[in-house]
């Protein structure tokens, strides 16, 4: 293979088994990065990773993993700083829908499972990677978002407002690199034909929304060592 944009990068994936996650790391593979592979499904992992290695010549790190089990993800930067020593993308890209309903119908397990997916479990990713990142000469965090995180939309409720806190915690966590080299960057990808999408627009044509694929040069663009981003959100509608 040809060196690629992300040539020798080590990068980090979470949602990492279907929709824009496999998209992503699939592209990754072919920009020459290695990539640590997060989700909970064993099985999708392993599909993936055959996909990789047909394109590398060499396998992922899998790591299967509920995101909501906060001491794994500690032992994950533990296991990550002893085999590589540092970390240099980091795709924040996990996520559930929840329920789509009336804010005050919502089951309270509902909402807490939401925010601990969409929101709390990505904190817990920078607190645990934050220092492999500053180890890199060129740290990304990407996180992924959504419109509704930024203009209030009925019954979206426990999606929507862990999308708008995602939103404020990695634009903090920008301002607290403005004079270092990692950048953390939001990405807002649109309408995209995924799982978590059929399930919020049933009645929905999947062929009228692009591909996962179709995002992930926006991804590239935002992991480069050039990149020069620092707390914007790139939107791809």
């Amino acid at each position: 293979m040809s060196e690629g944009r992300l040539q020798g990068r080590i990068a980090l994936v979470t949602g990492a088994s279907r929709g824009i996650g496999a998209a992503v790391a699939r592209r990754f593979a072919e920009e020459g990065a290695h990539l640590v592979l997060v989700a909970r499904t064993s099985a999708g992992l392993e599909e993936l990773d055959d996909d990789i290695q047909k394109i590398t010549g060499a396998p992922a790190t899998l790591v299967p993993m509920d995101l909501t089990d906060y001491d794994e993800i500690d032992r994950m930067g533990a296991a990550l700083h002893e085999r590589f020593g540092h970390l240099d993308i980091l795709v924040g890209n996990a996520g559930i829908l929840g329920t789509l309903s009336p804010m005050g119908h919502i089951d309270p397990k509902v909402w807490d499972q939401t925010m601990a997916i969409n929101l709390t479990a990505n904190w817990r990713l920078v607190r645990s990677m934050d220092p492999l990142l500053q180890r890199s000469d060129a740290g990304r965090a990407i996180f992924v978002t959504s419109t509704v995180g930024a203009q209030a939309r009925a019954y979206w409720s426990a999606y929507s407002v862990s999308k708008a806190a995602l939103e404020m915690m990695a634009k903090i966590y920008a301002e607290e690199n403005a004079k270092g080299t990692v950048r953390v960057n939001l990405l807002n990808p649109g309408g995209t034909r995924t799982g978590m999408r059929a399930q919020a627009m049933p009645g929905e044509d999947p062929l009228s929304v692009k591909a996962p694929e179709e995002v992930t040069e926006a991804f590239v663009q935002l992991a480069e060592p050039a990149c020069e981003h620092n707390g914007v959100t790139l939107d791809c509608r």
